[in-house]
C-alpha cells in the first residue's frame, strides 16, 4: 500500500471519528426525534446505499470516508447491508469503463472496510439493462460475482433476526427495469417466510422500495387529477407482499435505498425504512433536501426497530 493511501486513510479515519462526535447542523433538522426502546438491543447494523461510486476525486472520497465512519462509529455496528447501485452505472456504459468502476469500488471496500458486507442487487449494478431487456440473466451473473453473494436473492440469519435480501429488479417489454420479484422469487419468499421460526422476526431488503412516501417527491405526478408512481420508483407487486407481510406477521422492518430521498412510516405493523444515498444527489450535494447520508439499525428483542441516520461529511 503506498504512503499516499495511508495518509489518505489516517486523515479520513480522524474524520470520521470526529463526524461522530459532533453532528452536522443538517441532522439535527432531519432526524427522527430520538425513542428509547427499553427492549434489548439484538443487533446493530449499518446500511449504506446508492454509493454510485466511479473513479474520481469527489466519488472516490466520499464513499471512503462513509466507509471509515461507519467502521469508526463509536457505538459499533456488527454488519454492513449494502442496499445496491454500489457503481455510478453499468446499465448503459461501455463495459470497459464498467470495469473500472467495479475496480474503484472494490479498492476502497479493501482499504476502508472491515466489516462483513451482505449486498442488495441494485439497477445500476446490472450491465447493459438499459439497452437490451435480453441481457438481463447475464447482468445479474456479473453483479453476483462482484459482490460475491450466492444468488441475487438469499436469507441470512443474526441472533434473533432473519434478513431476507430480494432482488427488485426486472425487465419490462422496452429496455428497462420495474420494481417486482418474478414468480420464483415470490415462492421461495412464501417459503422463506413460513420456515422462518415463530420466535424470529424477518427484516426484508429491496432496493426499490416496497412501499415508501418519498416516491410521491421522486417521479411520480399528477396526471388526470391523479398520482402516478412509475414501476421503477415502486414495487409493482407492493399490494401482493403487503397481503403476505400481513399475514405472516413475521416481516417487522424493511430497508430500501433508490429514491435518495429519506422517510419511515409504519403500515399494519411493519415499519419501512427508505434510507437516502451515500452520494446524496450523485455527488453534486443535496437530493432535494437530503444530503448524502447512511443509516445505521437497531434490532431489538422484541421485534422492534429504530433508525439513526448519519449525515457526513462528503467532501474534502
Amino acid at each position: 500500500m503506498s504512503k499516499l493511501t495511508l495518509d489518505r486513510k489516517s486523515f479520513i479515519r480522524s474524520l470520521a471519528l470526529a463526524g461522530a462526535a459532533t453532528a452536522l447542523p443538517t441532522a439535527s433538522l432531519l432526524a427522527a426525534p430520538e425513542i428509547t426502546n427499553t427492549a434489548k438491543r439484538s443487533l446493530r447494523v449499518a446500511h449504506i446505499t446508492d454509493i454510485h461510486v466511479q473513479p474520481g476525486k469527489v466519488p472516490e472520497y466520499g464513499m471512503a470516508t462513509a466507509l471509515n465512519e461507519v467502521n469508526g462509529l463509536k457505538d459499533r455496528a456488527d454488519f454492513i447491508i449494502a442496499g445496491g447501485d454500489m457503481i455510478m452505472d453499468s446499465m448503459s456504459t461501455s463495459k470497459d469503463k464498467v470495469k473500472e468502476m467495479w475496480k474503484t469500488f472494490h479498492g476502497i471496500v479493501k482499504g476502508d472496510n472491515s466489516l462483513s458486507i451482505h449486498h442488495t442487487i441494485g439497477n445500476h449494478d446490472c450491465y447493459n439493462i438499459g439497452r437490451s431487456a435480453a441481457s438481463y440473466a447475464d447482468a445479474k451473473k456479473w453483479a453476483i460475482e462482484e459482490f460475491q453473494i450466492p444468488k441475487q436473492y438469499y436469507s441470512f440469519d443474526k441472533g434473533k433476526w432473519r434478513f431476507i435480501i430480494l432482488d427488485s429488479i426486472h425487465p419490462k417489454a422496452i429496455p428497462g427495469y420495474i420494481g417486482k420479484l418474478d414468480d420464483e422469487q415470490l415462492d421461495w419468499l412464501k417459503k422463506t417466510l413460513a420456515d422462518t421460526p415463530a420466535d424470529m422476526y424477518v427484516c426484508v431488503i429491496s432496493h426499490i422500495p416496497l412501499l415508501a412516501v418519498c416516491t410521491t417527491f421522486d417521479g411520480g405526478r399528477v396526471k388526470f387529477d391523479q398520482w402516478r408512481i412509475g414501476g421503477g420508483n415502486l414495487h409493482e407487486d407492493a399490494k401482493v407482499l403487503k397481503d403476505l407481510f400481513y399475514q405472516s406477521k413475521k416481516v417487522k422492518a424493511c430497508l430500501s435505498g433508490h429514491i435518495h430521498l429519506i422517510d419511515e412510516l409504519d403500515y399494519l405493523g411493519t415499519k419501512y425504512y427508505c434510507n437516502g444515498a451515500v452520494c446524496g444527489a450523485w455527488w453534486g450535494g443535496n437530493n432535494q433536501e437530503f444530503p448524502p447520508a447512511f443509516a445505521v439499525m437497531n434490532f431489538y428483542d422484541d421485534g422492534t426497530s429504530s433508525r439513526d441516520l448519519h449525515f457526513y461529511k462528503w467532501q474534502s
